[in-house]
């Protein structure tokens, strides 16, 4: 016998869809986190986005959060789920939408461009669930970063302590060269 959801528990799910799919969540995120059916996700994305959703395999590899940039971004992102998770009791999906957007805040704030869309976002904390990946202290700042599982934990410092030297070159030039072209301008 199928047990049927009250019309609050539906509507408290299409509520829930309707904040992932705002924050860019894929159809596999979706399906995965809710129980709504597939065409009715599926109509709800293009309600909201206009377009139908779309295709293609999602990110596969711990090791995309492994490089400079990245492991700053889901370091601070996960820091965050794990906070709303487990100091604030939220829910797994109210910390990774809470969590999203608290990233996207802080980004937007910092004057710097979001690295993790949802997805990426969803995929760390899967991974970091699958036994993947593990959150590693700094030795210098005792910050929390993202590391594979297996990784050494002694000495070891994190990006933001130890960038790599040509951590924002491209960013720089790119700004220079803005200035060059408005100065010739002007």
């Amino acid at each position: 016998m199928v047990q049927k959801k009250s019309l609050t528990e539906d509507a408290q799910e299409v509520f829930r869809a309707i904040a992932l799919i705002e924050l860019g969540a894929r159809m596999q995120v979706l399906e995965s986190e809710l129980t709504l059916s597939r065409d009715r996700m599926i109509r709800l994305y293009r309600e909201i986005k206009g377009v139908s959703p779309p295709k293609g395999m999602l990110p596969f590899s711990a090791d995309w959060y492994m490089t400079w940039l990245a492991n700053i971004h889901a370091s601070l992102f996960y820091n965050t789920y794990v906070f709303l998770k487990h100091e604030a009791g939220c829910s797994h999906l109210d910390a990774l939408t809470k969590g999203y957007r608290l990233y996207l805040e802080h980004c937007k704030h910092s004057d710097a461009e979001p690295v993790l869309d949802l997805t990426r976002a969803w995929t760390l904390v899967r991974f970091f669930d699958a036994d993947i990946l593990q959150l590693t202290p700094c030795c210098r700042c005792s910050g929390k970063f993202v590391a594979h599982k297996h990784d050494l934990q002694n000495n070891v410092v994190c990006g933001a302590c130890q960038p790599p030297s040509r951590a924002g070159k491209t960013k720089r030039a790119a700004i220079a060269k803005h200035n060059r072209e408005a100065a010739q301008a002007a």
